[in-house]
């Protein structure tokens, strides 16, 4: 399957994006990175601003290849999923690690507090930040 298949099936649709869209993303990611940081923040609350930094950074790697999702299509989960067809079959592993950050992201944001371990939200937070130099990296090469 490909990116365009996923427009034909009307997952996704054509975006234009640009550099000031991309620059506007990329603070987000920043803010949501320096917030998941804060000391004393308790674990959901930091999984939850990690995870606001890896969707974030995959919603840009999408637009710039062109898409986004349709609305009301799941948002998040199509814009996680599209990460192999955005990075190659290596991504696959960390797309199913941020599915299971999703679902555990909705169980601690709609079902009850303290769903989510320290330790659990740190991994989130390291996985983040390291993904961002990627993301960012590619994104620079692209020209944004």
């Amino acid at each position: 399957m490909t990116l365009s298949n996923w427009a034909k099936n009307e997952w996704l649709k054509p975006h234009q994006t640009s550099k000031q869209e991309i620059s506007g993303l990329l603070s987000i990611v920043e803010r949501e990175l320096r917030d998941a940081a804060i000391q004393g923040i308790s674990s959901d609350g930091k999984f939850n601003h990690a995870y606001r930094a890896a969707l974030t950074l995959a919603t840009a790697l999408l637009y710039s290849a062109g898409y986004m999702p349709a609305r009301g299509q799941s948002h998040h989960y199509r814009t996680i999923a599209a990460l192999p067809l955005l990075l190659g079959d290596s991504a696959k592993a960390d797309s199913e690690y941020l599915e299971t950050c999703r679902v555990k992201r909705n169980a601690a944001e709609y079902d009850a507090a303290n769903e989510v371990s320290d330790t659990e939200a740190d991994e989130l937070l390291e996985f983040a930040s390291e993904y961002s130099a990627m993301i960012q990296g590619r994104l620079k090469k692209s020209g944004y």
